[in-house]
Order: C-alpha cells, then structure tokens, then sequence
C-alpha cells in the first residue's frame, strides 16, 4: 500500500469552522488547547438533542436508540485504540478521569508504596498522584533536562526499587512536545510489576494510538482535542480494572463501566463521539477507497503525521534561527508534536499573542498547566510561553502565512 498524499481540501469540507462567517480571514493555531469539531460530530450531537434526549437504556424506541448509539460510540473508538469496548470509560475532562483514577489506586497501595511521576507532565498527570504522598506513599520525581525539557530514559532506571508501584508520564509535553518512548519505558515497567499511566492528551490529536502495541496499563486523553466533544476518555486495561476500587455507586461496582465515572455520564456527548470514528472512516475510505476496513487505524495515524511533518519543520526552523526567541524543546520535527512553545525575548508572552491575534493568527500563551516543568527551564510561570499548535487539517498557506506575521510581530 502506497502512503496517499492528504487531501486537505477534502479534510477541511468535514470541518463546519472553515466555513464559519466569524473565523473567515484567521488561522487556528491553538489547537492543543482544543481542535475544531469534524462535522459528523456536530450532527450527531445537534441530532441526538433533538430526538434522543431522554434516559438511555429503557425499552421505548428514543431510549433504546439513545443507548445503542453511547454503545456504538464505545465501540467504535475502542477499534481505533485496538482494546474492547469494556475498556473505554468517559467522563467530563481528563483531569478529573486522572483525579478518579488516583482514588480507585489508592486500594492498590500501602504505606511506603512508591509512584514516579515527571515534571514534564500537564498537571493534571502529576497533581492527582503526587497527592498520595499524605497518604503515605512515596512520590519519585523523574526530571526533564533543564535545557532540552525532554525525559532521558536512563533517568527513569535508578527510580524504580521493590517497591514501586506505578509511573505516570506523557506520551508527549504539551510544552516541549517530545515524543517519549512510550513503548520501551512500559515494556520495562511492566518486568517491574508497576503500572503505567500514559497522559496521551498532546499526542493523540496527531494519531490516536494502537494502545497494546505501546504496552499502556491506562492511556488518557481528551476527545475535545481530538475532533470531538469536550469529553475525556480514558482506556483502562481490563485485568487493572477488576483491581481497582469502584469508585462509583455500591450498587454498581459489578458493572465495569460504571466503577470509575462517580457521576452519571454525559450521553449526548458521549453518543456524538462516534463521529470522531465516522470521520476517520471517510478520511480513509478518501484515500484509500480499495483497503480493507481492518486496517483503518494504522492508516489514519499515519495518513496524519506524515501530514503534519512537513508542516512542522520550516516553523521550528523560523524559530531556531533567531536570536530573539528561545524555542523550548528539540527542533527535529521527527521526535516531537505539532506543538511549539517559546519565550519571545523582548515582549511579554500576552503582547505577542495580541499582535499575532490582531495579524489572524490564534495563538495561545501562558503556562498551560505545565508549571513545574517550565520552573525546570528555567521559564517564569508567570509570564509563561507562546504555543503554536497545529493538526492535520492546517495548510502550508496558513503556516507560511504564520512565518510573515511572526517575523513582524518579533520586530522592534
């Protein structure tokens, strides 16, 4: 099978933002803060609403339909992370899926237990498991190199002891946007006995992920940022499930998708979910009408970095040749997301991204919830980074066009 080049003309007629009056004339740059929703999400959502708005799950006609479309939803984006559909389990955010999912641990531990976690992480991968140290366990730091903000394997290996029990970590930093070796470090992990926590938040956008094959016990991220509703979604492997405390009702712990999600779900959105897959069914059919259904996964990841790639590098390229900027994180669009950060030199963080703002570009700054990770470069929290983020669906006009405005907005 050859690679098809993206159609992105094909890719931006599934998105109803390109076609919105009031973004006309702008370039979404801010995307790992939330992606534009594909069309097959916003009609299911607009749909469900307005015919399937009841209770699920009952023998008339709405309910049972409303039901079976959260089933399809399971369903359907367990295919693309290559679990069963038991294994998937939403909620409103990934912060509060990692916040429940620390408590459900919890039984799992004993005083003098271990969990290593980063300071590369989004807070929300940290936070919630570094709190386990006023119950008594013991929280290991594995830190990023204070230049580069990347995680160096070889520092991970003198944390682990008899008594670790559990490592979070990102696939990628939504900051310096290194891919980390998720595979290799759960693989090792896993020898160990220890749990791995994957907070794939800033990758998945870029390809959602085949998670046996990257060896995760749990893999996190948000369906916002990956074409959909602002949900979380949260694979937890079947065998730690049964393990974990029911964090949901007394009366429902023997239901597998009701013991991590403490409230009731959110059925329109989770029923409008199944249009992130439906969109990702039409993109491969798009371009590789004689395949096989059965390998649409693998083909979609990748139909969407080697989209991304050559996007990439001329912008970290911009950013490396000036003097006036320092770009945080590998300038090798090999090894990293399409995720840029920097700290301008000689404006506030704000200031450029009003004069970025003013020029059409939507650019996010400030610190992203990553704040121990820029205390570790050496970046103040408060002023923060510039973030430019972008998906499959930007074009090279918008990037080049970025490249103009960037260069006048940096000038004196």
């Amino acid at each position: 099978m050859m690679n098809a080049a993206l159609d992105r003309a094909f890719v931006r007629a599934q998105f109803p933002a390109f076609t919105e009056p009031t973004l006309a004339g702008q370039a979404f740059f801010e995307n790992a803060g939330g992606s534009y929703a594909c069309g097959q999400v916003i009609a299911r959502l607009g749909e469900y609403y307005r015919r399937l708005k009841v209770q699920p799950y009952y023998a008339f006609p709405a309910s049972r339909e409303a039901g079976e479309w959260m089933d399809r939803a399971r369903a359907r984006l367990a295919e693309y992370l290559g679990v069963g559909s038991e294994e998937v389990h939403f909620g409103p955010s990934t912060s509060q899926n990692t916040y429940v999912l620390a408590q459900a641990v919890r039984a799992l531990l004993v005083q003098g237990d271990e969990v290593i976690v980063t300071n590369q992480d989004h807070e929300a991968n940290s936070g919630a498991w570094r709190r386990l140290a006023g119950a008594g366990m013991v929280v290991k730091e594995w830190r990023v190199h204070p230049q580069s903000g990347t995680l160096d394997p070889r520092d991970l290996e003198p944390l682990f002891s008899p008594r670790t029990r559990l490592l979070a970590f990102p696939h990628a930093s939504n900051i310096v946007g290194h891919e980390n070796p998720v595979a290799s470090i759960c693989e090792r992990a896993r020898a160990a006995g220890v749990i791995t926590v994957v907070d794939g938040v800033s990758w998945a956008p870029h390809g959602l992920p085949d998670v046996p094959a990257i060896n995760a016990d749990v893999y996190l991220f948000s369906l916002y940022k990956t074409y959909g509703p602002h949900q979380g979604l949260m694979v937890v492997r079947r065998t730690l499930t049964e393990r974990l405390a029911n964090e949901g009702h007394y009366f429902n712990a023997h239901e597998v998708r009701k013991r991590l999600v403490p409230a009731g779900p959110d059925h329109a959105q989770i029923a409008a979910a199944s249009g992130i897959a439906e969109y990702f069914d039409a993109l491969d059919a798009h371009h590789h009408p004689r395949e096989r259904a059965a390998g649409r996964p693998a083909r979609v990841r990748a139909l969407l970095r080697l989209a991304e790639k050559p996007l990439l590098a001329p912008l970290l390229a911009f950013l490396r040749g000036r003097s006036d900027v320092r770009l945080l994180g590998p300038a090798d669009a090999e090894v990293r997301a399409p995720t840029v950060a920097f700290v301008p030199q000689r404006l506030a963080t704000a200031e450029l991204g009003r004069r970025l703002a003013q020029r059409g570009f939507m650019a996010g700054y400030g610190n992203f919830y990553a704040v121990r990770l820029l205390e570790a470069l050496g970046v103040d929290p408060r002023q923060g980074a510039v973030r430019l983020s972008f998906v499959h669906y930007t074009t090279a006009d918008e990037v080049s066009g970025l490249l103009e405005a960037l260069a006048a907005a940096l000038a004196p």
